[in-house]
C-alpha cells in the first residue's frame, strides 16, 4: 500500500484482532505508527515491536479508561484513536428481541462514546491535537432490511461524529467517520448466512445481489477501508472534520 507517514503517532484501535481492524492495524504499522489494539480477543504474543494488545470490553467504563491509560503508559502518549469494535444481529425490526438491540446499540454506539470520551480528555490535556475515527456504515446513511438495530446503531455513530467534532475543533481534533459499504469479512458472511435463512435465499444468492449494487463491480477488502483510515489519520486530513466519508464503490452516494 501507499502509506502516508506516521511515524511517531501512537494509535488505539479498538475490534483491531479481525476483519477490518486487522487490516487497519496492520497498514499503521506499515506506516509507521505504534498501535494499541483493544478487543476482547487478545494475541498471546506480539509479531511487531510497535505492537500491543490490551483485552478490553468497549461496552464498560472502567475497562475502557483502564486500557487508555495503559496505552498512555506503555507508549508515553496516544495521537489517534480508532473505534472500529462492531457486531450485528439480524432480524426484521418488529421481532428485534431486546437483548440483541441493547448488545448492538451498547458495543457499536456505547463503546464509541466511551472509548472517544476517553481519549479525547487526554488529547484536550496534551493540547497537541489528535485524531478520532469511527467506523460507521453506510447502514448510517441507509436503511437495510433485516438490519435494524445495527442501522440505528450506525445512524448513532454518525451522529456523534458530527457533535464531536464541533465541540472538539478548537483544541484541534478532528473527529471523522468511514462509512463501509460491503466488505468481505468473517462478519458479513455470517450475516449472508442468517439472512439468507430469514429470506428463504442461500448465502451464495445473497452474495451475487450484493455484488450487483455496486457500481464497481466488486465488494470491498478490508484494505480498502484501512487506506482511507490512514489517510485520516495523517496530516492530509487536517482540515477535514465532521465526514462521513463513503467507501461503498458507489453503493451509497451521499
Amino acid at each position: 500500500m501507499y502509506c502516508m507517514d506516521l511515524t511517531g503517532k501512537v494509535a488505539i484501535v479498538t475490534g483491531g484482532a479481525q476483519g477490518i481492524g486487522k487490516a487497519i492495524v496492520d497498514a499503521f504499522l506499515e506506516c509507521g505508527a505504534s498501535v494499541a489494539v483493544a478487543d476482547r480477543e487478545v494475541k498471546q504474543e506480539n509479531s511487531h515491536e510497535h505492537l500491543v494488545y490490551f483485552k478490553t470490553d468497549v461496552t464498560k467504563r472502567n475497562e475502557v479508561e483502564e486500557t487508555v491509560q495503559q496505552v498512555t503508559k506503555h507508549f508515553g502518549t496516544v495521537d489517534i484513536l480508532v473505534n472500529n469494535a462492531g457486531i450485528s444481529r439480524m432480524d426484521y425490526a418488529i421481532d428485534i428481541k431486546e437483548e440483541d438491540w441493547d448488545l448492538v446499540m451498547d458495543v457499536n454506539a456505547k463503546g464509541v462514546y466511551l472509548f472517544s470520551q476517553a481519549v479525547a480528555r487526554i488529547l484536550k490535556e496534551q493540547g497537541q491535537g489528535g485524531k478520532i475515527i469511527n467506523i460507521s456504515s453506510q447502514a448510517g446513511k441507509n436503511g437495510y432490511r433485516l438490519m435494524g438495530g445495527y442501522v440505528a446503531s450506525k445512524h448513532a455513530v454518525l451522529g456523534l461524529t458530527k457533535t464531536m467534532a464541533i465541540e472538539l475543533a478548537q483544541d484541534g481534533i478532528n473527529v471523522n467517520a468511514v462509512c463501509p459499504g460491503i466488505v468481505e469479512t468473517d462478519m458479513k458472511h455470517k450475516e449472508r448466512v442468517l439472512g439468507g435463512e430469514l429470506r428463504g435465499l442461500t448465502a451464495e444468492l445473497i452474495k451475487q445481489e450484493d455484488y450487483s449494487q455496486v457500481p464497481l463491480g466488486r465488494t470491498a477488502e478490508p484494505q480498502d477501508i484501512a487506506n482511507v483510515v490512514v489517510f485520516l489519520a495523517s496530516k492530509y486530513s487536517d482540515y477535514m472534520t465532521g465526514q462521513g466519508i463513503n467507501v461503498t464503490g458507489g453503493m451509497t452516494m451521499h
